[in-house]
C-alpha cells in the first residue's frame, strides 16, 4: 500500500508542479483470469518540442504472492522530422516466495517522417527502438538453480504509413540479445515485464524470455469524429515458452470534450492451442 501511495503521490506532484502547456492524463486497465494491472500516467508538454511525464504501475499476478509496482519517466523530443522517446524504468523490491525480485532499465524510440503530404492525405513513418534491462530473480540453467541479476537487450524497426486520413498500415519486428548467454537457459523467474522493452502487440505481462516478434497492424480511421477501429495479429517465439500468437481487436472513440476512451480484447494462444487466454484492456485519457 505504501508503494502505491508513492506511485500516486509521484503522479500528482507531477501534473500540480505545471503551471503552463498541455497536460494529458491516462489510467489503464487490463486484466484476465491470471492478473489484473491499473497503469496512471502524467505528460506535461510544456514547450512545442519537448514534453515529460510519469508513469505508475500496479499488478495483481498470480504467479506473485505480493503486488508488483513500477515507475517510469518518460522524456519526449519532437521535431517536424523525428521525434525520440527515452523512458527509464524502476521495479520497487518483490519479496514473493521469500526472495527478492526487481527489475531496472531503459528504452528509447526514434521516429523518423519520411513523407508528409498534406494535400493527398498520405503519411509515412518508420521507427527504430533499443532497449537495455536487468532483473534479480532465479535462473534455472541446464540443471543448475541460481539467484542472480540477469541482462537482456531488445531492438525493434517498425514502419506505419497512413492513407487518406481513413486507414493505416503498421507493420513492426523485434528481436532480443541476452548478455549473460542464453544458452541452457530453461526458465528465468523474475518480475520484469518484456513490454517495457518492446511494445509486443499484445496487453499480456510477459515474463518469459523472447527470441523475436514479428506482427501487423491496421487501423481504419474517422478523423472528423476523432475514432478509430483496430485489428492486429503478432507471432512471437521464445526460449523458455511455446511460440504464440496475439489477436487484439479494438475500438477508440470520444467520451466526452477532451476525453477519449480506448477499448479492446486480446486473444493468446500457443501453436498447440494448449495455453490459450482472453485479456481486457481499457483507458480513458483526459487532456486539459
Amino acid at each position: 500500500m505504501k508503494k502505491l501511495l508513492l506511485l500516486l503521490t509521484m503522479i500528482g506532484m507531477a501534473s500540480l508542479m505545471v503551471s503552463a502547456g498541455e497536460i494529458t492524463g491516462a489510467v489503464e486497465y487490463m486484466g484476465s483470469n491470471e492478473f489484473n494491472q491499473v497503469k496512471a500516467k502524467a505528460l506535461w508538454k510544456y514547450s512545442l518540442n519537448g514534453t515529460v511525464g510519469v508513469e505508475g504501475k500496479w499488478a495483481k499476478e498470480d504467479a506473485f504472492e505480493d503486488p508488483i509496482y513500477e515507475v517510469k519517466l518518460p522524456v519526449f523530443f519532437e521535431t517536424d522530422l523525428l521525434t525520440l522517446n527515452v523512458t527509464p524504468f524502476y521495479y520497487f523490491k518483490n519479496k514473493s516466495d521469500d526472495k527478492e525480485y526487481n527489475a531496472f532499465g531503459v528504452s528509447g524510440k526514434l521516429i523518423l517522417t519520411l513523407e508528409d503530404d498534406a494535400t493527398n492525405e498520405l503519411y509515412s513513418h518508420a521507427y527504430i527502438g533499443a532497449a537495455f534491462a536487468r532483473q534479480e530473480g532465479t535462473l534455472q540453467k541446464e540443471g543448475e538453480t541460481s539467484d542472480q541479476y540477469y541482462s537482456q537487450a531488445a531492438y525493434t524497426i517498425g514502419l506505419h504509413r497512413n492513407f487518406f486520413s481513413a486507414f493505416s498500415f503498421e507493420a513492426i519486428g523485434s528481436m532480443f540479445q541476452y548478455p549473460d548467454g542464453i544458452t541452457g537457459v530453461q526458465s528465468f523467474r523474475g518480475i520484469l515485464d518484456q513490454q517495457d522493452l518492446v511494445f509486443l502487440q499484445s496487453y499480456d505481462i510477459v515474463h518469459e524470455l523472447p527470441k523475436y516478434t514479428a506482427g501487423a497492424r491496421v487501423t481504419r480511421l474517422w478523423a472528423d469524429r476523432r475514432a478509430t477501429l483496430y485489428l492486429s495479429y503478432r507471432f512471437g517465439e521464445f526460449y523458455t515458452a511455446d511460440p504464440e500468437h496475439s489477436f487484439v481487436l479494438g475500438n477508440s472513440f470520444v467520451l466526452a470534450d477532451r476525453v477519449m476512451c480506448d477499448l479492446a480484447y486480446n486473444h493468446l494462444r500457443t501453436v498447440h492451442n494448449e495455453n490459450k487466454r482472453d485479456i481486457f484492456y481499457a483507458q480513458l485519457k483526459v487532456t486539459f
